[in-house]
């Protein structure tokens, strides 16, 4: 089935500049006296709809009524992750937002609070900056009631036309909704941004386990579906090519609140329906930094290494061979912190490689006992506060070996494990280039290593850690020798009650 009234055929969203009107303070204003800004006339068959949804906790929509949200899983791909916390940044708007707009990392785009202290929004602008960068051409609009999200600089920016309204959310996202779909109806626009916020100043208020909170949702649906109605009342929508994309920037907890680094506060989650998007997709590799991506992906624009990118598009599937483990995690063994009901561990690595843990102590909790393979909630669940919520760069199943955990329970002799890559052809090649993405903490005589065998040989050392990598994409080249046919690597890491050291997204490339 298409979007709730909209046809499959889906566009994304353009940038461009200038500001053809600022509606701060109208929040007073009956819908009915509010006239829509004039756009300039838009140039694109693909157009894109990216509607924000203020501290939407995931879980809670399968509460709520929501049928144009639930629609839209039903019909699109619809990706659920966990956010980071502190000290990379809180689960706030202004980091999560910082991070849906540039598609990037608070450790880029400088973001880590609501002061916006920091933010480096000239070498990380938001997607609708860069697109008006890109494609001047393209009629831009954003609509937002968190007036920070203009004054900072965070997503308006780039717009031919924006509303900014004070964050009376009850008033202001109602009017936001009759004035876009004025603009949707009777112009032209190229991409849309619009944000809701009273999910956010509901759950404050009264808590995301609260009816009040359900029944936010459902406004808010409802507000979302008359956006798609007026996309699909357009005289032009049969010769145009629409793209849906939703998300939100943080959770809540129950009694309500966030900022900090309980599950709860970091469900996120980026659901997208549009041409070349799976319909019913629930991908375990989709992060919050692939808004952006995949509005420049709908409009066919391809991104610069320069713009530094963390994201990727949401259809676009991880070829990660952890990912391939998800079917097979199960759940505690020895962990008290993690619910009976959350599957996101296991000792058995994809098909060609292997674990030797034939120097590993005894003893120690399960589930840590040499590299295992995990998902983020439930690794990230075992001790919060330890910067297990830094992974942001690891993305589905990742592997992981932690000392700290695995010796919370009675143990004997140290922690010693490698992870063996299988063989790769290097036949004819000077060089080779193992990539991967790595979380490392370091503490006392704990060492990571990372070694390389040619043609089943003597592993020698090409990397060793002893101090912290927070969440870093990774590079090593090797000179391949005389004769070598293949090579395999592996990563050792030694310690006792120390820290732990995550792999993600290995690839391996002989040149």
């Amino acid at each position: 089935m298409p979007i709730p009234g909209i046809s499959r055929r889906t566009v994304l969203a353009a940038t461009a500049a200038g500001t053809a009107l600022a509606a701060t303070g109208l929040a007073a204003a009956p819908a009915a006296h509010a006239a829509a800004p004039t756009l300039p006339n838009g140039t694109s068959a693909d157009k894109v709809l990216v509607v924000g949804m203020d501290g939407l906790r995931y879980d809670r929509i399968d509460a709520a009524k929501a049928p144009t949200l639930k629609s839209l899983m039903a019909n699109g791909t619809y990706g659920r992750s966990l956010l980071y916390a502190n000290p990379m940044a809180a689960t706030s708007s202004g980091p999560g937002w910082s991070t849906i707009s540039t598609g990037v990392w608070p450790d880029k785009h400088g973001v880590r609070d609501n002061t916006f202290t920091g933010k480096n929004y000239a070498k990380y602008p938001g997607f609708l900056a860069r697109l008006h960068q890109v494609r001047p051409e393209l009629s831009l609009f954003a609509a937002v009631d968190w007036p920070e999200l203009d004054t900072h600089g965070t997503v308006t920016p780039g717009a031919d036309a924006k509303l900014v309204y004070d964050n009376d959310y009850v008033v202001n996202d109602k009017l936001i909704t009759d004035i876009t779909e004025s603009v949707l109806r009777d112009q032209n626009p190229d991409v849309l941004f619009v944000y809701f916020g009273e999910t956010d100043e509901i759950g404050h208020n009264h808590g995301a386990a609260s009816q009040k909170y359900l029944d936010a949702i459902d406004v808010q649906d409802g507000y979302l579906g008359r956006l798609l109605a007026a996309i699909r009342a357009r005289p032009t929508y049969a010769s145009e090519r629409w793209t849906v994309i939703v998300t939100t920037d943080h959770g809540h907890t129950d009694a309500g609140g966030h900022g900090g680094s309980a599950i709860e506060e970091r469900r996120t989650f980026v659901l997208a329906q549009g041409p070349g998007i799976a319909a019913g997709a629930r991908p375990v590799d989709t992060r919050l930094v692939d808004v952006a991506a995949t509005v420049f992906r709908q409009l066919g624009i391809v991104p610069d290494p320069s713009w530094g990118l963390d994201g990727k598009p949401v259809q676009e599937r991880s070829t990660d061979p952890f990912d391939t483990l998800y079917g097979s995690l199960g759940g505690r063994v020895d962990e008290t912190g993690i619910p009976a009901g959350v599957l996101g561990f296991t000792h058995t690595p994809p098909a060609g490689w292997s674990v030797v843990n034939n120097a590993m102590g005894t003893g120690g909790v399960t589930e840590w006992r040499g590299w295992s393979f995990a998902t983020d909630e439930f690794w990230s669940r075992t001790q919060r506060d330890q910067s297990r919520e830094l992974n942001v760069r690891a993305r589905g199943v990742f592997a992981v070996a932690d000392s700290d955990e695995w010796a919370d329970k009675t143990f004997s002799g140290a922690y010693d494990t490698t992870l063996v890559t299988p063989a790769y052809a290097v036949a004819g090649a000077a060089r080779v280039t193992l990539g991967f993405t790595t979380l490392y903490r370091q503490e006392g005589a704990q060492k990571a290593e990372v070694l390389a065998s040619f043609n089943g040989g003597t592993p020698t050392v090409v990397k060793t850690y002893t101090s912290d990598v927070i969440s870093q994409p990774q590079s090593l080249t090797v000179a391949v020798p005389a004769g070598a046919s293949n090579v395999s690597f592996r990563f050792r890491y030694t310690g006792a009650n120390n820290w732990y050291w995550t792999i993600d997204g290995v690839t391996v490339t002989a040149s």
